[in-house]
């Protein structure tokens, strides 16, 4: 049984189909009607057909077409392992760039759809929040009564209370009457303080899915950028012939070495610990998949967290505790600061996993304190420049401000010392090693990985949010992580990695 339709069909009647599961199936298995599915998610029907259908209907419709790119992809990646698998001619290079356009046009498309889903998450949160909003001004009113009826009757002297009472009865009930009040207002004081909570939740959950849509729109605009490299370089290829291409190939040797040029590409460390030596990509990569498979997250996830905490190595920090006492150091240039570790939270446990590594305190490399000063304000921070003196002495830029936040976040994936201690045995627990080392690559990508799947990063629906709570609820940082990640996952799916991203990697 199959069903065709022409390119006319009233949208309706196809989306009827399509949103009952009588069409899409039979188009996933039947050639003859993929102009259908081209038409309606391929060729954004769905834009259309959404403005005519209900919200659920929509995003069912959605679903079903990031499933049918999904398809589509894995098709498209095997045609493109299988072209450069072949011999390397001018016609067969044509056919690759034309199959790696495509595949960039259903990443585009998908990017679109989840656009359009955030979209509905976004409105619904909105909506919800105004709703509670609301609940919340109707608590203040009858906890505002409550309290207005209870002050009146506080007023009253025992002697008035008791008078005005006909009987004794009566008094009781009004001692009643005011228990009564009393436990209501209870009652209302607990349910307002859980919708405030909601409402909290509600607008963290409505910033995260702003940022993921704004993430999304980025990372569209590389993947077109993408698309329109590769489309320059199919139609140059179009004005060469064999000879010319082969005579290019042999000249430059850049499109068939690109892979090995990458995977070999070193990464200049600076700011190392003594006892460490430069990965290459093709290194750092190999011991993400490693770890992040061992882990269950995705291993282009997992390296561009690293990438984004210390460009894989290539900074865990320009300085150094010198002082057990306080927690104060220097910069890698000999210049004091007064502020790098934090006293009591973090220097205690920092000296436990020196002392343990068996590591000169001086000698390793910690992140340094961001000069910040900042005045709080209607529970509101407000922020001004900091100053470090010669002697390491801070000072704020106005007054009334005070220093804040501390540096000393360790190694490769710049855990804070306190945050590395909840993660210390469980790092020694998947490395099978009895001491687990903040500055070793292994255990560094280990705690991430460890920390990431704790977050929600175990699915590429919450990485997003992960990588944002990684480092503490940053939309700007979850959207440079999710453009990494599609760099290293098309390095890892395609064996290549544009210009753009080799600029953002390394």
């Amino acid at each position: 049984m199959f069903f065709s339709f022409s390119k006319t069909k009233n949208w309706k009647e196809l989306m009827f189909l399509a949103i009952t599961g009588i069409l899409f199936p039979v188009i996933f298995v039947s050639a003859a009607n993929l102009s259908d599915m081209e038409e309606m998610c391929a060729n954004e029907g769905w834009k259309t057909a959404c403005n005519e259908i209900s919200e659920s209907e929509c995003q069912n419709l959605l679903n079903q077409c990031q499933t049918y790119f999904d398809a589509k992809k894995k098709e498209v990646e095997a045609d493109l392992t299988k072209t450069t698998a072949e011999k390397n001619t001018l016609k067969n290079q044509i056919s690759t760039l034309t199959k790696k356009i495509k595949d960039l046009d259903y990443q585009i498309y998908q990017s679109n759809l989840s656009i359009k889903s955030l979209g509905f998450q976004i409105v619904d949160t909105e909506e919800s929040i105004t709703e509670t909003e609301k609940e919340i001004l109707s608590q203040k009113e009858k906890i505002g009564l409550i309290l207005q009826a209870v002050a009146t009757e506080d007023k009253k002297s025992f002697i008035e209370v008791l008078i005005a009472s006909k009987t004794i009865s009566d008094f009781f009930d009004n001692l009643v009457y005011l228990e009564t009040l009393n436990v209501k207002n209870q009652e209302l004081l607990d349910h307002f303080q859980k919708l405030q909570t909601t409402l909290e939740g509600q607008k963290i959950n409505l910033e995260e899915d702003k940022g993921e849509k704004e993430s999304l729109l980025e990372l569209q605009s590389v993947q077109k950028q993408e698309s329109a490299v590769t489309k320059a370089t199919k139609d140059q290829l179009y004005t060469l012939t064999e000879a010319q291409y082969q005579a290019q190939l042999k000249e430059k040797e850049a499109i068939a070495k690109k892979t090995a040029e990458i995977a070999a590409k070193m990464i200049q460390m600076t700011g190392l610990a003594e006892d460490q030596k430069a990965p290459t990509f093709g290194e750092a990569l190999d011991l993400a998949k490693e770890v992040a498979n061992s882990i269950g997250i995705r291993p282009a996830f997992l390296l561009a967290i690293i990438s984004q905490e210390s460009a894989i190595g290539r900074n865990v920090g320009q300085c150094y505790v010198t002082n057990a006492s306080t927690g104060a150091g220097k910069y890698s240039n000999g210049k004091l600061v007064s502020r790098i570790m934090h006293l009591t939270r973090d220097l205690p446990v920092f000296l436990d996993i020196i002392n343990k590594s068996g590591r000169v305190m001086e000698k390793t490399p910690v992140s340094c304190w961001i000069n910040d000063c900042v005045s709080q304000y209607a529970g509101k921070l407000y922020h001004c420049k900091a100053y470090v003196s010669d002697t390491g002495a801070i000072s704020c830029a106005k007054s009334g401000y005070v220093a804040y936040g501390f540096g000393g976040a360790m190694g490769p994936a710049q855990f804070i010392p306190s945050t590395w201690k909840l993660y210390e045995e469980k790092v020694k627990t998947q490395t099978g090693k009895s001491v687990a080392d903040p500055w070793n690559l292994k255990d560094a990508f280990t705690a991430a990985g460890l920390y990431l799947k704790a977050l929600g990063g175990g699915a590429q629906s919450g990485e997003y949010k992960a990588a944002s709570k990684y480092y503490g609820g940053s939309s700007s940082y979850a959207s440079s992580v999710s453009t990494r990640a599609w760099c290293i996952n098309e390095y890892i799916t395609k064996g290549s990695m544009s210009d753009y991203c080799q600029g953002l990697i390394f």
